[in-house]
């Protein structure tokens, strides 16, 4: 269990601690697949405030130990854009959060084992985090997992859930992977899902979207264009017809 510290105790704000591992990641992926997470998330959520989706961040849950360092993280119940300028948090810190817990960790795992299955995991249980997935970057990397592992918190255990996709209630949201194409890259990603189960839209997917129905639209507009010309051209020609009949002296009315 967490430990809460006394209020009057200063403990070290994000400002003071490192905000940085210094390890890079093996491979482009390990950003990637975080990054378009969040982006899908700010669309689906362009309009609430109380969530925060860390990529690459430290967080900080005991001042007498190091930062543990996620891939990426959501917590909800937080100000989306505390600090309130460009930069916005340095690193997650407890206590400067009211010790609200990441809902969610995910580790994305290549070549190098950072213990994810262990240390880390064990972190997390610790911490309270609900959710911990565990994405294998190549499925092969290690065997005897699935490339998309999902665990719940249960009594302070995490417990392995079935299936490569997951709904998660207290998020509000699912969790799954999915062959799709992102960065010009082909293979599997990692999605956020509906209740019903069916894929939230990418940023990417959204734009192509609404630029299919604007061009559907100007198409539309184009036909009634040209049926609106047709139409005025037969008034024209039926004008001029009406015309010539009055000049050789016939009513056009009593003809047609």
């Amino acid at each position: 269990m967490l430990t809460r510290y006394d209020p009057s105790v200063r403990l070290p704000t994000a400002e003071e601690l490192p905000y940085s591992d210094g390890k890079p990641v093996d491979n482009k992926f390990q950003n990637l697949i975080p990054n378009l997470l969040r982006s899908i998330l700010s669309l689906h959520w362009s309009s609430r405030k109380d969530w925060f989706f860390g990529v690459d961040m430290g967080i900080y849950y005991d001042p007498e130990k190091e930062a543990v360092a996620p891939d990426a993280f959501l917590s909800l119940g937080v100000d989306r854009s505390r600090g309130g300028d460009d930069i916005g948090r340095l690193s997650y810190v407890l206590w400067e959060e009211d010790y609200v817990v990441p809902t969610l960790v995910i580790e994305t795992v290549s070549k190098t084992y950072g213990g994810e299955y262990e240390k880390k995991r064990d972190i997390y249980a610790q911490m309270g985090v609900l959710y911990y997935a565990v994405f294998l970057i190549k499925p092969k990397a290690r065997r005897g997992h699935q490339t998309l592992e999902i665990y719940r918190l249960v009594d302070g255990e995490y417990q392995l859930q079935p299936g490569d996709q997951l709904w998660m209630p207290e998020i509000g949201l699912g969790l799954g992977k999915e062959r799709g194409i992102y960065d010009n890259s082909t293979r599997n990603w990692l999605y956020w899902y509906d209740q019903d189960g069916q894929r939230l839209s990418t940023p990417e997917e959204k734009a192509a979207l609404v630029d299919q129905s604007r061009q559907q639209a100007d198409l539309e507009k184009q036909r009634a264009d040209l049926e609106q010309q047709r139409a005025n051209q037969e008034k024209q020609r039926a004008d001029r017809l009406a015309q010539k009949l009055r000049e050789l002296g016939l009513d056009p009315d009593e003809l047609s």
